[in-house]
């Protein structure tokens, strides 16, 4: 054992950050992170999908990603995306709710309420009612 000549203190563990979604505390990884929707992942995927299945580049990951996104994607055109997008850019709520509003597609406020409680009072429940009723609607009529 080498000596520094300074004295150590007694070894403490690091411990784990506690994380809370509810509250917006995702942690240092996603500070800056864009948050996406299932369906803009799915459309990410698809892209590269043909490409990689050329070079036979598909991993295991990638496949069963694809797969994931394919069965649980809400929105299945760009249009339609983009019309989710715009409904929720003006909204004061943060990129992580509405990522969630948009994945979850929940059609009564106060369900999206206690699915993620972080949304609080950042919106009334009249605009987020009116908000839910309009991506419901995209979504039943998408092309």
């Amino acid at each position: 054992m080498i000596r520094t000549g300074r004295k150590q203190g007694p070894y403490r563990p690091r411990t784990e950050e506690t994380l809370d979604a509810g509250k917006l505390e995702l942690g240092e990884d996603f500070q800056d992170a864009e948050c996406l929707l299932i369906s803009e992942v799915k459309v990410l995927l698809e892209a590269q999908y043909e490409s990689k299945k050329e070079e036979k580049n598909l991993t295991d990951v990638y496949t069963k990603t694809l797969e994931y996104v394919q069965k649980f994607s809400r929105y299945t055109n760009r249009d339609t995306i983009k019309e989710v997008r715009a409904l929720l850019k003006p909204t004061n709520l943060e990129p992580f709710e509405c990522a969630q509003l948009g994945n979850l597609c929940c059609t009564e406020y106060d369900e999206i309420k206690s699915l993620v409680p972080s949304i609080g009072d950042k919106i009334s429940d009249d605009d987020l009612d009116s908000l839910l009723k309009q991506m419901d609607s995209l979504k039943k009529y998408q092309g």
